[in-house]
């Protein structure tokens, strides 16, 4: 049984691997490490439960299968506890340190819905309904279930795009997405974005630097001119800084970027927070620009709360084609109810 196991675990493995390697710049990548995880438990399980008696005089080697298992299981299971606690901790973080405004509240509100989805929302399916308030039942929670799958994929798909084993890409540009600037300064969270650029530059030294970012309402001049004049006073060199000071919006970074770039198989590297990495390789990817992103830090607490912020952008940009996925699975249900 645990060479058929071994199999289910192989083809999932090897489909990560080639995303991973290809273009992981798809919530498929999560999907696919969420599969390979769970057949990794359910692999280990038959050759510990096989091989218990040899396993038994080898505690070297039963002690590692069995750290192995532990940790696949836990990324199945523990995962909405984990979620839960985290973000509600994390809420309140927010909380004390930048204030009581609506758009902090989205973290500690997410772990109480999710909460009471999860134990208070059985409670009430299970009891006695008709027909109508039974389909009403199950749609909401396929739909909740579903909404919060993707999260918990897209979450996935965000850590391990951020997972790069080396720093030298051999890049040609790096572009650093601008945020908001005061007056003629750049704010930490910038700062923090064009630090990271600078260090790709240095250990890609062919490259050049793309600041790219318009004027916006309170700003004296340009983004792209503020974090220019930031990273020369850094020590680069202002011959290998490019300024893109038309967009306002992260499609716009991109796109007026792209019209820089005058070499089609240029080797581009995308530098913005770290939140907001797998978003912008998203809008990247549907403008035909082939590239990796790199994140600069920011504090947890706000990485948290920005990154349901940046699922809700992501569902305004797909949520066209997930409405048809749930719409289709509904009501086929329905049918054959």
């Amino acid at each position: 049984m645990w060479q058929i196991s071994f199999i289910l675990f192989l083809i999932p493995f090897c489909i990560f691997a080639r995303i991973m390697l290809h273009d992981p710049r798809t919530l498929w990548i999560g999907v696919s490490f969420f599969w390979m995880m769970t057949s990794l438990a359910v692999f280990l399980f038959f050759i510990l439960s096989q091989y218990s008696e040899w396993l038994a005089s080898h505690d070297a080697v039963i002690g590692l299968l069995v750290f192995l298992f532990i940790l696949a299981v836990a990324s199945v299971i523990a995962f909405p506890a984990v979620l839960i606690v985290t973000f509600f901790i994390e809420g309140i973080k927010i909380i004390r340190h930048e204030g009581m405004k609506p758009s902090n509240l989205l973290s500690i509100l997410f772990s109480i819905l999710l909460f009471g989805y999860l134990a208070v929302w059985p409670v009430i399916g299970s009891l006695e309904k008709g027909r109508f308030s039974t389909m009403l039942y199950v749609t909401i929670s396929f739909s909740a279930v579903y909404v919060l799958s993707l999260m918990a994929m897209y979450s996935l798909s965000a850590v391990l795009n951020l997972i790069h084993l080396r720093k030298k890409r051999n890049a040609d540009y790096i572009i650093v997405l601008g945020s908001g600037i005061i007056g003629t300064k750049v704010t930490p969270l910038l700062a923090a974005r064009i630090h990271r650029g600078i260090e790709l530059l240095r250990c890609n030294q062919n490259a050049v630097l793309i600041m790219s970012g318009g004027q916006g309402p309170g700003e004296d001049i340009s983004e792209s001119a503020a974090m220019a004049a930031y990273a020369v006073d850094q020590g680069v060199d202002a011959e290998k800084i490019i300024m893109e000071q038309k967009s306002v919006s992260t499609e716009e970074n991109l796109m007026f970027s792209k019209e820089l770039i005058d070499n089609e198989n240029a080797k581009i590297v995308i530098v913005t927070t770290a939140y907001h990495v797998f978003r912008a390789l998203i809008l990247a990817k549907q403008q035909g620009i082939k590239c990796v992103g790199f994140g600069a830090k920011t504090k947890w607490y706000f990485t948290l709360n920005a990154l349901l912020r940046e699922f809700a952008g992501y569902l305004r940009l797909t949520w066209k084609r997930h409405a048809i996925v749930i719409g289709i699975i509904i009501s086929i249900a329905i049918a054959f109810r």
